[in-house]
Formats: structure tokens, C-alpha cells, sequence
């Protein structure tokens, strides 16, 4: 049995927050440079020089990318053998994340209540997601996520015989109606299967993949491939003003579903899709 003290975690975690939110991801920096390389509406790249030199400067403060600094969402691969002392492993997550947005000066974000909307003032609680494997890993992913993309997301019910052009069409409007909301140029996180929380949470990780890695199943590859030639060719562009480069990347997760259904979720990430990952 491996121990791993909360104190470890807590301090790593602070330490996740604040690299996330100050240090763009490479396969995001270099979509940029690719995006600004074969655009040709000059207002567009403008704006993707802008986001480019805006990423630098981050980099060189270490200040946050964007001013939303987004709600903490973790994803954990936590191993049968590994036991946690010190306290409570979802408490020391927030401890973490109450630190690293304070040390950090990142934005807080979070209120108590969805209606009565008072602030926590600390960005807690995180949402955190727990896969259980074998052995002693500790795996903890953070993606922390702002709501002007969060926003433009959404679940839908289909039904099988809609098929793939179905799904091909609800990924398509969705990326339409949000427009220039979500910051483009966006990451678009599609889930399929499973259940609908389930395609949720597969449309959120598939935001977790390199976006220069194409699905592992050469049909999901191609149907990728397929929507981010769609949804580029929608001249929405970067900040919605027009060009070439409106998405990033397109990652598809699936998971089995039952015979009467088709659900769908589309997760949507604005140009500073962030995430990062470290074991202890």
C-alpha cells in the first residue's frame, strides 16, 4: 500500500492551477501558429497574432492568459493501492485550489448557490472526476474552464436513426449558434454514448487530448476530421470576425449506449484550452 499525504497534494495542486492559467499548452500554441500560417483574411491574423503574443507575454509574467481564469475541473486516475492520510483526498484538492488562485491573483470565480449567486470567494469547489485503476498511480488532471465556452455547450438526446449525420449536424449548429461567444478560434470536445451526464463528461475529456492526435479509430479520425473541415468552412474566425481559422481541433470520445439511444454532448473550449497533468 503506497501512502500519499494531503500536504502533497495540496501544494501540487496550487502549484496546477497556477501553471494552467499562466502557460499556454504547446499543441494549442502551435494550432495557432498553423492557423495564422494559412490564413488569408488579414483581420484574422491580426487577432491570432494578437492571441500568439498575448500567450508570450503570460508566459514571460506568469499572469493569467485570460482574465477568466475559469472553474477548477480535475480529472483523477487514483490506484487501489494508494491510500490517503492526512485528511480527506477531495478537501485536499480544494485546499489546493483555494491556494493557487490566491497566490496565484486568478480570478474567483465561483458562487455558492446558481441562483442566490454569492461568491465563495476562493474558486472552490472544484468538480472532480475519479477513475479507479489498478496499482498504486496517482494521475491528476486539471482543466480549468471558462464560461464563455461553457456556456456555448450543449447535450443532445438523438435518436440511432438519426446516424451519423445526425450527429454531424447537431456538432455543426451548435458551433454556429455559439459563433463568436466562446473566443474562437475553439477546441470542440464531442462526446457520444453512454448515457447523457455520460456524454457530458466524454465531450469535457476529449478536451484533454492534444489536438494534433487524431482518434485512434480510424472511422471516429475521419468523422473529426469531416466537422473540423465543416465548421471551419463557417467563416466564423477568430473573435468571430471572419477567416479561415475558427476551431482548432476536433476530438471525438465515445462509449457504448443502449439500443433506443444516441446521446451527444458538445463541449466547447475557447482558444486557451488548458490543460495539465502530473503524477505523484
Amino acid at each position: 500500500m503506497r501512502e500519499i499525504s494531503t500536504e502533497e497534494i495540496i501544494e501540487l495542486v496550487a502549484d496546477m492551477c497556477i501553471e494552467s492559467n499562466c502557460f499556454l499548452n504547446e499543441d494549442i500554441e502551435n494550432a495557432l501558429k498553423e492557423g495564422l500560417k494559412n490564413e488569408t483574411n488579414s483581420l484574422a491574423s491580426d487577432i491570432l497574432s494578437d492571441i500568439l503574443k498575448n500567450a508570450e507575454i503570460a508566459r514571460r509574467d506568469s499572469a493569467p492568459i485570460c482574465q477568466d481564469t475559469g472553474m477548477a475541473v480535475f480529472f483523477l486516475k487514483l490506484g487501489q493501492e494508494v491510500h490517503i492520510v492526512g485528511g480527506g483526498l477531495y478537501d485536499a484538492i480544494n485546499e489546493g485550489v483555494r491556494h493557487g488562485y490566491a497566490e496565484g491573483y486568478l480570478r474567483k470565480s465561483v458562487v455558492g448557490d446558481p441562483l442566490r449567486r454569492k461568491n465563495t470567494g476562493d474558486n472552490t469547489p472544484a468538480i472532480i472526476h475519479t477513475e479507479i485503476v489498478e496499482g498504486d498511480l496517482f494521475e491528476i488532471t486539471i482543466a480549468p474552464k471558462g464560461f464563455g465556452s461553457e456556456n456555448m455547450s450543449a447535450v443532445r438526446m438523438l435518436k440511432p436513426s438519426d446516424g451519423v449525420e445526425g450527429v454531424v449536424d447537431f456538432v455543426v449548429e451548435t458551433v454556429r449558434t455559439a459563433s463568436g461567444n466562446p473566443c474562437p478560434p475553439i477546441v470542440v470536445g464531442v462526446g457520444i454514448g453512454g448515457t447523457m451526464e455520460k456524454a457530458a463528461i466524454l465531450s469535457k475529456q476529449a478536451l484533454l487530448r492534444d489536438v494534433r492526435e487524431s482518434n485512434p479509430d480510424e472511422y471516429y479520425a475521419e468523422l473529426e476530421d469531416l466537422l473540423l473541415k465543416k465548421i471551419n468552412g463557417l467563416d466564423i474566425g477568430p473573435q468571430g470576425f471572419g477567416g479561415k481559422t475558427t476551431a482548432l481541433g476536433v476530438n471525438i470520445e465515445v462509449f457504448p449506449t443502449h439500443i433506443a439511444g444516441l446521446p451527444v454532448a458538445v463541449n466547447i473550449s475557447c482558444h486557451v484550452t488548458r490543460h495539465l497533468t502530473k503524477r505523484i
